[in-house]
């Protein structure tokens, strides 16, 4: 019989991460509570923009291809403020990443903050982690039953706000929210509140670390950004490492080098052994499953959750805290292979004379990279100490990131402050490009679009300027002036003509340049364009 194939996939393993309380476990929670109090509450937010107009704080218009931000109101022809906000957003990852790894995964990432909060909903009502997994384990009876359909049915509610709440982003919130509970909503606000359903359910319920392992690029990517002066959540090994409870017989597994420096030392025959107890805390409170012990891994998201577990197992057994911490590939401590190296426990201070004994030490040389294949002993030195965090911010690859950013924030604020209330764009119309009337005065028509993006109607008057002889006349109007409403764009249709004599009828073309002045605020806008004569074979 043929052997079967290897199959391509794994089967998931549920992770059950536990409980746990600390620094980072705290910041997380304020971020999730920030973040979706103003994911949700946002849309019902009001500002005055005075009448005709949305009094929505933020509001994605697209019946009328509008952006409403406060008092910013980004018009179509303006995307390049959201191109300009999607550079920043995506050079501000680039300087996170590069100053302290997947620190946005970690606390930001909409996946996980609603996946925090599905595991906070699933603690609070099936127990924490050896209830869970007590409780997959189990029978499907009517216990398991009661206590996963109430799970599934907060859960639910959950994803249901969640897309309601993405679509009061592109209309009146409170009007929508009448419509829907009448069923007088368009169907496309039912369609998207129901896909966005289905997937913050089935993401933050069911699917969790895979989609951070399997679906987002972002894993992939980070490595480019990050180098060994990156700070990201790691694992002390040269001072963890051999793991495991202290045991006796040191000496007589020892080399006769080491058991003789043990001895004359006067060292209790006791087997040195790292500050690690292999307690696997760091790995039960992992939402990943992962063992951070293990070196730096595609699936971690640098939530630092293995932090605050290992600091509180360090504090249970008077060691110093920081075996697993937020640190560098490059904040290791000097050791010489081979030679005898002086050795102190951490976090003691020297005296004179040290209480240190010398050993072989077996670990790595001073410029090796992190991740001792077979450690044994680590130098613990007096002198050496990681390099400050504000040296690994500051350096020239954030600083460059730091730069880029800045150069685009600043264009894009001073973009916003020096663009008018009034605009016009120019068309000729090039079918003809000119008309020679029975005078024999040369024509040219122009098709100016006149936008208005004040609260109230403008009357906006139209002039030109030449260095040769032109005449402007308006369609419609003996008038140079027309009313533009408010909030709007007015196609007006502009004649521009030269006599027989002047020089810019016979001329083969002609620059201009047409203005718009709101007669109420003084404003002013222009736009060059052309005006073609009949040339010398005209």
């Amino acid at each position: 019989m043929a052997d079967t194939p290897p199959s391509l996939y794994a089967a998931r393993e549920p992770i059950f991460p536990r409980r746990v309380t600390g620094f980072f476990r705290t910041l997380k929670w304020w971020i999730l509570g920030i973040t979706l109090g103003i994911y949700y509450l946002l849309p019902w937010v009001r500002w005055d923009r005075g009448p005709n107009m949305p009094d929505q704080a933020v509001l994605a218009d697209i019946a009328s291809r509008r952006f409403f931000f406060f008092w910013i109101e980004i018009w179509p022809h303006e995307f390049y403020f959201v191109a300009g906000l999607l550079i920043m957003a995506g050079l501000g990852l680039f300087l996170f990443t590069s100053a302290l790894g997947r620190v946005w995964c970690g606390y930001a990432c909409p996946q996980t903050v609603w996946t925090d909060l599905f595991l906070l909903v699933e603690r609070w009502i099936e127990g924490d982690r050896n209830a869970r997994i007590r409780l997959h384990r189990s029978k499907w009876d009517l216990h398991k039953w009661t206590l996963r359909v109430s799970k599934w049915i907060v859960w639910l509610l959950i994803s249901v706000a969640t897309g309601g709440a993405w679509v009061f982003y592109f209309t009146d919130a409170p009007t929508l929210a009448v419509n829907l509970v009448t069923f007088d909503a368009p169907y496309v606000a039912y369609a998207s509140i129901g896909i966005l359903t289905a997937t913050t359910f089935i993401f933050g319920g069911f699917m969790r670390e895979q989609v951070c392992i399997y679906m987002c690029p972002w894993p992939r990517i980070q490595a480019a950004m990050m180098d060994e002066g990156t700070l990201t959540v790691g694992y002390r090994d040269w001072r963890g490492e051999p793991r495991g409870k202290h045991r006796k017989g040191a000496r007589a597994a020892a080399s006769s080098a080491t058991a003789t420096a043990y001895a004359e030392a006067d060292v209790p025959d006791i087997e040195p052994m790292g500050d690690c107890i292999d307690c696997m805390a760091c790995v039960n409170v992992c939402p990943m499953g992962i063992d951070i012990r293990d070196g730096q891994q595609l699936e971690c998201i640098t939530c630092a959750l293995c932090i605050d577990a290992c600091n509180e197992i360090m504090d249970k057994i008077g060691k110093p805290r920081g075996l697993i911490d937020y640190l560098a590939l490059d904040d290791v401590p000097p050791t010489v292979r081979g030679d005898l190296a002086a050795v102190r426990p951490l976090g003691t201070e020297a005296v004179d004379p040290a209480p240190t004994v010398s050993v072989p030490v077996e670990g790595r040389t001073a410029d090796a990279p992190m991740g001792n294949p077979d450690p044994t002993i680590a130098v613990a030195s007096t002198e050496w100490k990681p390099k400050p965090v504000w040296k690994h911010i500051f350096r020239t690859r954030t600083m460059i990131y730091t730069a880029l950013w800045s150069i685009v924030g600043i264009g894009l604020i001073v973009a916003l402050f020096i663009r008018s209330d009034i605009e016009l764009t120019v068309s000729p119309v090039r079918n003809p490009t000119y008309v020679m009337q029975s005078d024999g005065s040369i024509r040219n028509i122009y098709d100016v679009r006149l936008r208005n993006k004040s609260g109230d109607d403008r009357l906006f008057h139209l002039s030109l300027t030449s260095e040769e002889t032109l005449r402007i006349e308006l369609e419609g109007t003996p008038e140079l002036s027309v009313t533009v409403p408010a909030n709007e764009t007015l196609l007006q249709r502009v004649y521009v003509t030269a006599r027989p004599q002047d020089p810019a009828a016979s001329a083969d073309r002609t620059d201009l340049r047409l203005w718009v002045e709101d007669l109420e605020t003084q404003s002013r806008a222009s736009s060059a364009t052309i005006f073609n004569g009949r040339g010398e074979n005209g």
